[in-house]
This record gives structure tokens, C-alpha cells and sequence, in this order.
């Protein structure tokens, strides 16, 4: 399936935005941004779960609906040039996706990385 992004996919990128400290949290995920200086291309995203928000099933479906967040808001919504993480929090699995897509937005637009249509 075609994405209208790029995935981060080495640890040192994770890190990159980890040592940046531009961060939001809200109660169903945390989100890192940071933007990539002389580059406008699509933006990257990056999805992680750590052993606190559960056993491996819990980890895996709190990705699954990380991923399908990513894929509904950031084409639309995410600045060309910035990667974002997403981070899973306990909340993340049982959350209705709904407050989920809020919640991303809402952290988008307090990090000032939200583009109108």
C-alpha cells in the first residue's frame, strides 16, 4: 500500500527527535516532532510501543491503530519536511480512534506542525 509518507526507520532518527524535546503528550499518544532543515520533501513517521503499554498483543494492536492514525491525518494535515513519532501510550488500545485522531490533532497544532488543506 502507497503511503503519502516516508517511515523512520533507524534508531538514530528516533533519536534525533528524542534530544530535540519538542513533544506533546495527550491521553491517547505522545507525539515528537521536529523538522528537517533544507528539506521539503514528504514527511517521515515513525511508530514505537514500549513493554509499559502491555504484553506483545497490546503493543502490536496499539501500533496497528497508530499506523491507521498516521494514514488518515498526517497526508492531509503534516507539514512537508518535519518527521513525527508517534508513541503509544496504555490509553492507545482502548481508546475510541476518534478521540485518537483528536488527540493527534490537537498535538499537531499545539507543536505548530498543522497545515490546512
Amino acid at each position: 500500500m502507497q503511503t503519502a509518507f516516508e517511515r523512520l526507520t533507524r534508531r538514530a532518527e528516533f533519536r534525533r527527535l528524542t534530544r530535540a524535546r519538542r513533544r506533546w503528550a495527550t491521553p491517547g499518544l505522545v507525539l515528537q516532532a521536529l523538522g528537517r532543515p533544507g528539506d521539503d520533501g514528504a514527511p517521515r513517521v515513525g511508530l514505537t510501543a514500549s513493554r509499559r503499554v502491555g504484553n506483545a498483543v497490546r503493543r502490536n494492536r496499539a501500533r496497528r491503530r497508530l499506523r491507521a492514525l498516521a494514514e488518515r491525518v498526517i497526508p492531509l494535515h503534516a507539514m512537508c519536511g518535519h518527521d513525527y513519532v508517534l508513541i503509544a501510550r496504555t490509553a492507545t488500545v482502548d481508546r475510541p480512534f476518534t478521540a485518537l485522531v483528536e488527540d493527534l490533532e490537537t498535538a499537531m497544532k499545539r507543536l505548530n506542525v498543522w497545515r490546512d488543506q
